[in-house]
């Protein structure tokens, strides 16, 4: 009987992990980052346990004088000719639980700045909050899922 109920218990625990990974794993795929525009969408994948994103496409990927769109204002001097797609938008997040992640950071082109961020899920929208140093003092955006 005792061996019966170690083998139950085990079931549930591994059951238990799989619904877990699943859960956390909704948030893979790709996310128009200005749902009203849809000029942009970034692509949620895992990368070395953690969950990451990158730009994919661009409605607009040349300036208006026929040049690829780089990542002109990086810290980095000797990454400001790389192309905005394929730039890692939103790195380094673990899940929460309850459609929340959080630890990760936000890299934002048009300053060249990261922050802190967190994301939480319901339905369709993403809610991405970048900060600094607390979650109060920041901003929020909505992606929606393409």
């Amino acid at each position: 009987m005792k061996k019966m109920i170690v083998i139950v218990a085990c079931a549930l625990f591994l059951l238990t992990g799989y619904a877990y990974a699943e859960e956390a794993d909704v948030i893979l795929g790709q996310w128009y980052t200005d749902p009203e525009e849809k000029d942009a969408v970034v692509e949620i994948y895992i990368d070395n346990g953690l969950y990451s994103g990158k730009i994919v496409w661009l409605k607009n990927p040349k300036n208006d004088d026929d040049t690829e769109k780089v990542d002109k204002e990086n810290p980095d001097e000797a990454r400001r000719n790389d192309s905005l797609v394929g730039l890692t938008l939103v790195q380094g997040f673990s899940y929460k639980g309850k459609n929340k992640w959080a630890g990760g950071t936000i890299y934002d082109p048009e300053n060249g700045k990261t922050y802190k961020c967190k994301m939480a899920l319901k339905g369709d929208d993403l809610k991405v909050r970048g900060f600094i140093g607390i979650s109060l003092l920041g901003r929020t955006t909505h992606w929606l899922r393409k």
